[in-house]
């Protein structure tokens, strides 16, 4: 059985939903928040490394725990 499909009143569906506002952070991308997360991670990753070489002598690793974590949640939130 086939069904006629109306093109016309397809095309017009498709520009509504492209048209729709699209959430903006402040990253430069189009991100969902699986990709943020793991933006989070990676950014905790590279600190913890960073943070190990050059601070810690000088401030307790806890600090950097505390400024990755927070960092990562207002990437996943804002970003």
């Amino acid at each position: 059985m086939n069904q006629l499909v109306d093109l016309d009143a397809a095309d017009e569906e498709a520009a509504i939903v492209a048209a729709a506002p699209e959430r903006r952070g402040f990253l430069p991308i189009v991100t969902n928040w699986f990709d943020r997360l793991f933006m989070g991670i990676y950014l905790f990753v590279a600190l913890e490394l960073f943070w190990l070489r050059f601070v810690e002598w000088m401030v307790p690793l806890t600090v950097c725990h505390i400024l990755a974590v927070a960092l990562g949640a207002l990437i996943i939130w804002k970003g």
